[in-house]
């Protein structure tokens, strides 16, 4: 079976440092990142989603947390095709991006680059888990989607590369197995979820196990405000006990299909994703001999 890291989508979110969880003398930049990384063995870098991160931040990461430590960094909205505000560019590509519309090849190709050269020191130092590419829900299935993926695929080459779709079709009964096949010819790790179910926009609870090397579920809390109102309407939830432990054997048998399975949290309401990701740690761990 493979190794199972349980963690949650961000350590530095303002929710998740007012909420306590942090001990005094340990809530600056450093010691949050110290102490979440003696609790939890896994993390997402949400931050890298609305602003291009940085070189320096991620050498910083790669010495504040030990060996087997494992960042998934999310890849930056312009990349995954969602609307990018020309604040969260670099200075000297704002003014190559049109405040609405696509950015030109020429610009992509830079902010390609740029991700590359930042996250490069995680990968480095072996603690890159993934880069996680979570797309739109107008990401629809289709030949221009798929050319869209095999670019991602080709220009991510050697990397981690995870795939979440917002737009439940790719996971449809009809269309389920075609999108295993798609991503696994590609080489990418397809992202599970569990949501809120009955809505429009829901996905499935599902958890395929498209590349050996890694597996990937997210937890997105069951919130019925899903795909409306404010962050905090979307992903408040505090899962229960019995939640959790529902999800137990079917992340075993995803573990016994890959390497390494990651079991995100992203429920980012106060300290609950944190409490949830321990208590999911818990109910995975091996019954103690007596």
């Amino acid at each position: 079976m493979g190794d199972i890291l349980v963690g949650a989508c961000s350590w530095t979110d303002r929710q998740l440092v007012a909420s306590g969880w942090y001990p005094r003398g340990r809530r600056d930049a450093e010691g949050r990142l110290r102490h979440y990384a003696e609790r939890l063995p896994v993390v997402e870098v949400d931050s890298g989603y609305y602003a291009l991160p940085r070189r320096r931040n991620s050498e910083l990461w790669v010495e504040r947390t030990p060996d087997g430590f494992r960042f998934d960094v999310k890849a930056f909205s312009l990349l995954t095709g969602h609307p990018t505000r020309p604040e969260a560019l670099p200075a000297d590509l704002r003014d190559r991006v049109p405040a609405r519309g696509a950015a030109g090849p020429a610009v992509l190709d830079e902010v390609w680059g740029r991700f590359a050269e930042a996250v490069d020191p995680v990968r480095a130092a072996g603690r890159l888990g993934a880069v996680l590419f979570q797309f739109p829900p107008w990401f629809t299935p289709g030949a221009p989607a798929e050319r869209f993926l095999e670019d991602c695929a080709e220009r991510t080459k050697g990397w981690p590369l995870a795939v979440e779709f917002r737009h439940p079709a790719w996971w449809h009964a009809e269309r389920a197995d075609e999108t295993r096949e798609l991503l696994t010819s590609l080489d990418v790790t397809a992202v599970g979820t569990d949501m809120a179910q009955g809505l429009t926009a829901s996905l499935p609870p599902l958890l395929p196990v498209t590349r050996p090397a890694l597996a990937v579920v997210r937890f997105h809390g069951r919130s019925t405000a899903w795909g409306r109102g404010s962050k905090e309407d979307r992903f408040r939830h505090d899962y229960d006990v019995t939640e959790l432990a529902a999800w137990v054997p079917r992340l075993r048998r995803a573990a016994r299909q890959a390497d390494e399975l990651h079991v995100l949290f992203n429920n980012c309401c106060g300290d609950a994703a944190v409490r949830a990701a321990e208590t999911m740690r818990d109910l995975l761990a091996p019954p103690r001999r007596r």
